[in-house]
């Protein structure tokens, strides 16, 4: 499969150049878990626009296309997000109108869970837009941290490819190799943000490759870290900004904004710098892959 290799080398010269451009540009964001918050390019996940279709051109197909269209509007969705700051609710409004497009894909309708099976007929096409809405915004709020995003996302897509086949396991390791290629300059420190540009799209990436390749309660299993986030916000009803933000300490290690959010308790369990605060992340992802490759194999 030459459609990873195309999609890392693009990335990670494209990137750079990407940065720059919005650096000049004036789209900049403070990276303000560092003492002297330097200003970082956003709106990176452009990147990922321009990549994921360039990369796929050799293999394009109906299917595909489609996955990309989706891909390409959520896209949209975030920039206009990155440029404009739009509400939570408007975000989630604008992820479900453009991931209506689902409906033109010819789809497996039956929904696998473990064992059972269950034949949903029209109804699986409205279980598609929420899921792919659900996957977008679930990995656009679990964010704010050099590679997190990105990294996480790169994990996800490349346990999905192991477990899929056809289209599904194209988009899943090309995904991955895009993300790997852009994680080179978004790690710590960052050179560039992905921005709502590169965290909605990824997260439709994941959400549409689980519903291509009928691993739809995987997918959902490795975005478990994500859903406790989205849980553990939904009580601050997403309005942490004015209670506060995560504080980076004389030492380095950052202190816990005063509302609960998953990396919030792994800031209250340990002790850490960003650096190994993302790390634990990207480790857990890695531990909830290899569970999922078993549950693969044993059902």
């Amino acid at each position: 499969m030459i459609t990873p290799v195309i999609g890392f080398i693009f990335s990670i010269f494209l990137t750079p150049y990407i940065g720059s451009l919005m650096k000049k540009a004036g789209i900049v964001g403070k990276d303000i878990h560092k003492p002297d918050k330097p200003e970082v390019p956003e709106m990176g996940g452009i990147v990922f626009l321009l990549v994921l279709p360039l990369s796929l051109t050799v293999l394009l197909n109906e299917t595909l296309a489609k996955a990309l269209l989706v891909f390409l509007l959520f896209g949209v969705v975030g920039i206009i997000d990155d440029t404009t700051q739009l509400k939570q609710s408007h975000k989630v409004l604008l992820s479900l109108l453009v991931s209506s497009t689902i409906i033109s894909m010819s789809l497996d309708t039956d929904l696998n869970i473990l064992l059972a099976s269950f034949e949903l007929g029209l109804l699986y096409y409205l279980f598609a837009v929420l899921f792919v809405t659900g996957s977008a915004n679930l990995v656009n709020l679990l964010a704010g941290f050099n590679g997190l995003e990105v990294g996480t996302s790169a994990i996800v897509l490349f346990f999905l490819g192991l477990i899929t086949s056809g289209d599904a396991q194209i988009l899943a390791f090309t995904g991955s190799a895009i993300a790997l290629g852009f994680l080179w300059w978004n790690r710590y420190p960052a050179k560039i943000f992905p921005g709502d540009t590169g965290t909605l799209s990824l997260g439709a990436l994941i959400g549409l490759i689980g519903i291509l390749g009928k691993v739809e309660i995987f997918a959902a299993f490795l975005l478990l870290p994500h859903f406790v986030d989205f849980l553990l916000k939904s009580k601050i009803r997403f309005k942490g900004r004015p209670l506060g933000r995560t504080e980076v300490l004389e030492d380095g290690t950052l202190k816990a904004p005063p509302y609960l959010s998953f990396l919030g308790l792994l800031m209250r369990i340990k002790r850490v710098k960003e650096p190994q605060l993302v790390a634990m992340v990207w480790e857990i992802e890695v531990i909830l892959g290899f569970i999922v490759l078993l549950l693969h194999q044993l059902l």
